[in-house]
């Protein structure tokens, strides 16, 4: 696990989101079609208070190839984010971005993690993102390959410890002690 120094991180910094599996319980081998399937992991709501002190922006970034499937619309994932976004507003809690890669991943599209059109849409909507201030944190190693292919620092929320070449910067079971991590390290 490659270390680095933590306390250089500010309110300047932005923090990427994968969705599923980190903000809501992953439907494994299915999608999250409508709002009544969106269920937020049971540490996700503390530790995005937690996370929002630490960070200026948050952003989310999310493939959806269920839309390439034919399996739900642009338009069904858009309401499942409304969704989203509304209860967390409710919480008192913002969400800067939410970006959607809505390819198959045989499509070889840009926006697909882990190459790097999400993030930079986030840029151009977001001018001030300096990626080598930001922090990735998914549960996939598409998730950690996008943050180091765009130059982020990353984190890993999983309890498998081989995932071939990953080498995320932090790895943790879950949410809470990846925050745990960041603190440990003086962030």
């Amino acid at each position: 696990m490659i270390n680095f120094d933590a306390k250089a991180m500010n309110q300047n910094w932005t923090l990427f989101l994968d969705r599923d599996g980190i903000i809501n319980e992953r439907i494994v081998g299915g999608y999250v079609k409508k709002s009544s399937q969106f269920i937020f992991r049971p540490d996700f709501l503390e530790a995005i208070f937690r996370l929002r002190s630490l960070f200026g922006k948050v952003c989310v970034v999310t493939n959806q190839q269920g839309i390439g499937k034919g399996l739900m619309t642009d338009e069904d994932v858009l309401q499942v984010h409304h969704y989203m976004i509304n209860e967390l507003q409710k919480r008192s809690i913002m969400i800067d971005g939410v970006y959607v890669c809505p390819h198959l991943e045989s499509d070889d599209c840009s926006c697909r993690k882990p190459k790097t059109g999400l993030a930079l849409q986030a840029k151009k909507d977001f001018p001030d993102i300096d990626f080598h201030s930001s922090l990735m944190i998914g549960d996939s190693a598409s998730d950690i390959f996008f943050g180091k292919n765009c130059g982020m620092r990353t984190a890993l929320v999983s309890q498998e410890t081989n995932l071939p070449l990953c080498h995320p910067d932090y790895q943790a079971a879950n949410l809470m002690d990846i925050i745990d991590l960041l603190i440990k390290n003086n962030l």
